[in-house]
């Protein structure tokens, strides 16, 4: 009937009700929340045409069981006799952004009944765009590639945004469908046959979702309900009705987004893209409210169902707990550290790399989990962030590139173009040997060379247009030479297309060798152990640019050695005490490096260890292990 599901019992016992819902036996059931429509109607185009109304119901909802509406049904509803429009709940748009939405089959043979999910400690992300990720840029060409990147030590691969957008090429940011998996990719029956044979290989799988905002194109949602206000903006349109008159069903439908997700696709965990641009001031914010929901379920079916939230806040309450006074979400990707480490690889400070460039920066990356944890941001130009020291490290996710990093630039420079061979493998360690949760962007285990270019397909030549002067807009204050590639052409999509045949040749299969090690080594020592809290100590070194980690931690102990000098170097070294053995070296000759000098076995004695000089070659790492473990 039209009993309206209050919030506490929707958190509690979330429930799939929006949109169309197979039943089985041919029986659908539609729910749609059209507050302003007086009379609406499932007009259906196949298997033959007909118009069904729907009854009306309290707060908004018009719904019905309709039968011999089978999965493959295609249909709109029909708002007040004069306006046909797609479903905002559709599972499938089998013709489109601007065609039907589709009856999804919801029975699928799923095999992974004993999966229960990785605890985030374990993560170990690869981000893909399954559009350029194979030739064929779809859900079921990424399974055969499934076992090289759990051989490599991946735990979890990263999907971009898969909501259906215009056209077939785009980031996925553009996505008017939040339930909808691209048609172009194979649609909810591709993405759950990519799931499952991911849980079937030990492997979680991440979705990135956007909760901030809808793209232009497709985009029917507001002549439904107010889903968007006019009282704030944002950099991407109209600010989603998160804290406005009528949002609790606004927040209803994102919620049961992130259920179907985890629930009909069996997704593990979602990434909540730039949650900074959402604009709610309740006394309940939307993602609390959200990060109980996904919680309560992943705990009703035994299951790690997680929140990892991009923000660039440096506000640690998103992810302390509900009882601290924060949001609950699980763990929040660190801007802090890439723009640290980049900053220090590259050379460059335009844009927000003015706050960057020195050591010590990452050095307080690594000690502080944020750079900017309070103090005065340059770029800012006003104080930044709040701190998160007392935060575990399994609650970052760091990486030295990722597709905002790499198609933000204006010729989606990969970091292999900006820096030298040994500067690679200084960034793999980097990331790899720190206490956080790893991500690497698709190629960069192996080096690819291809762009990540930013593209769109846009039917409407204005639009193509403004996105075009967009683009150069944002570009501005990187002062970056030359012509922007033109997003709307086919060509910059086809330059964006990673090429895994590199991985055998050299020196990409070199490289892959040593992202392979670097996460053996993380593996197999305890010092290492992803999730290990507490045993980290930093220290910088300017203008020599030297970083000293040590980390240590179930009886063993690590002291890495991160040399970001372009020059060689003589540097004196305080070594901890005890006896320590090279385990790694970035410039061994096995590793295409040209040969160190640094000692195979290192010294160090109380108190705060000795004064050895060392030498070191230019853009190197080196990693030593305490023999006998470490010191009671």
């Amino acid at each position: 009937g039209g009993r309206r599901v209050r919030r506490e019992d929707f958190v509690r016992v979330p429930s799939l009700t929006l949109g169309a819902l197979h039943e089985g036996s041919g029986r659908t059931s539609f729910r749609l929340w059209a507050p302003s429509a007086e009379r609406v109607e499932v007009v259906f185009e196949h298997p033959e045409p007909r118009a069904v109304a729907l009854a009306a119901a309290a707060h908004g909802y018009h719904q019905g069981v309709i039968e011999e509406a089978p999965p493959g049904s295609r249909y709109r509803y029909r708002l007040d006799g004069d306006r046909e429009r797609p479903d905002p709940a559709s599972r499938l748009q089998p013709e489109g952004v601007h065609g039907p939405s589709g009856v999804d089959d919801r029975a699928f043979a799923w095999t992974d009944v004993a999966w229960g999910g990785l605890p985030l400690a374990d993560y170990l992300l690869y981000e893909l765009h399954v559009g350029v990720f194979t030739p064929q840029g779809t859900f079921d060409a990424v399974i055969p590639r499934l076992d090289a990147l759990r051989d490599l030590g991946v735990t979890a691969i990263e999907l971009m945004p898969v909501a259906q957008f215009p056209g077939a090429r785009n980031w996925g940011y553009d996505g008017v469908f939040p339930f909808a998996a691209q048609n172009s990719y194979g649609g909810p029956a591709g993405l759950r046959r990519l799931v499952d044979a991911c849980h079937a290989r030990g492997m979680a799988v991440v979705l990135d979702v956007v909760y901030n905002h809808l793209g232009p194109d497709g985009n029917y949602l507001g002549e439904y309900g107010p889903y968007f206000t006019d009282r704030y903006e944002t950099p991407w349109g109209r600010a989603l009705n998160f804290d406005g008159p009528l949002s609790d069903e606004v927040r209803r439908y994102f919620i049961e987004n992130a259920l179907y997700w985890a629930g009909d696709c069996h997704i593990d965990a979602l990434r909540l893209d730039a949650i900074h641009g959402i604009c709610d001031f309740s006394a309940e914010p939307f993602l609390r409210e959200l990060g109980d929901a996904v919680h309560d379920y992943g705990k009703a079916c035994g299951r790690e169902v997680l929140l990892i939230a991009e923000s660039d806040l440096n506000d640690s309450r998103v992810i302390r707990p509900r009882e601290a006074g924060g949001l609950g979400l699980d763990a929040q990707w660190s801007d802090d550290f890439h723009h640290a480490l980049h900053a220090l690889l590259t050379g460059e400070t335009a844009g927000y790399y003015e706050d960057f460039g020195e050591t010590a920066h990452l050095e307080r990356a690594l000690r502080e989990r944020f750079v900017y944890n309070g103090r005065h941001s340059i770029y800012r130009k006003r104080r930044h962030g709040n701190p998160a020291r007392d935060l575990p490290p399994r609650q970052f996710v760091v990486f030295a590139q990722n597709h905002d990093q790499i198609g933000n630039r204006m010729h989606g420079d990969r970091l292999g173009t900006l820096v030298s061979f040994e500067g690679l493998k200084l960034a793999a360690a980097t990331v790899l040997l720190s206490p956080y949760v790893p991500l690497l962007f698709m190629g960069e285990e192996y080096g690819d060379p291809a762009p990540f270019l930013y593209f769109v397909s846009h039917g409407d030549p204005a639009l193509v247009e403004a996105v075009r002067a967009g683009r150069r807009a944002e570009f501005a204050a990187f002062a970056w030479a030359g012509e922007a590639p033109d997003p709307q052409a086919e060509s910059t999509f086809e330059r964006s297309r990673p090429d895994p045949a590199l991985r055998g040749k050299e020196p990409h299969k070199t490289l892959l060798a040593f992202y392979k090690r670097l996460i053996e080594l993380r593996r197999a020592l305890p010092a290492l152990a992803p999730g290990a809290e507490g045993a980290l100590e930093a220290r910088a070194r300017d203008p020599e640019r030297l970083l000293t980690m040590r980390r240590w931690g179930g009886g063993d102990a690590v002291t890495a050695f991160f040399h970001f000098g372009r020059a060689a170097a003589s540097l004196p070294l305080e070594v901890p005490e005890g006896r320590w053995r090279k385990i790694l070296d970035s410039a061994d000759p096995a590793w295409r490096g040209g040969g160190s000098a640094l000692p195979e076995t290192l010294a160090g004695a109380p108190p705060g260890g000795s004064g050895c000089k060392v030498d070191f070659p230019p853009l190197s790492c080196a990693l030593y292990r305490r023999e006998g473990g470490a010191p009671a």
